[in-house]
């Protein structure tokens, strides 16, 4: 909770301070913010994405092993 009061006022101060700036500057800096914020966003998605691909890739490891392990002993017969 607390942390999402300080968000708002953090917001909102960032703001005022991008009013005061004036439209060329503040809307350069608030463009920056917003853009950057979304690279961010899609590298968070792309990093989580090869992550759970780890996991859900269908190879399972025991099944792997399995078929290893008979490999290797029809190979030594």
């Amino acid at each position: 909770m607390a942390h999402l009061l300080l968000s708002i006022v953090f917001a909102t101060i960032l703001g005022f301070l991008l009013m005061m700036a004036g439209p060329f500057i503040g809307g350069l800096l608030a463009f920056g913010i917003v853009v950057g914020t979304l690279f961010r966003g899609v590298y968070l998605l792309n990093d989580i994405h090869k992550k759970g691909s780890v996991y859900s890739s269908g190879v399972d490891k025991v099944q792997a092993a399995y078929e290893k392990h008979l490999k290797e002993n029809s190979a030594q017969k």
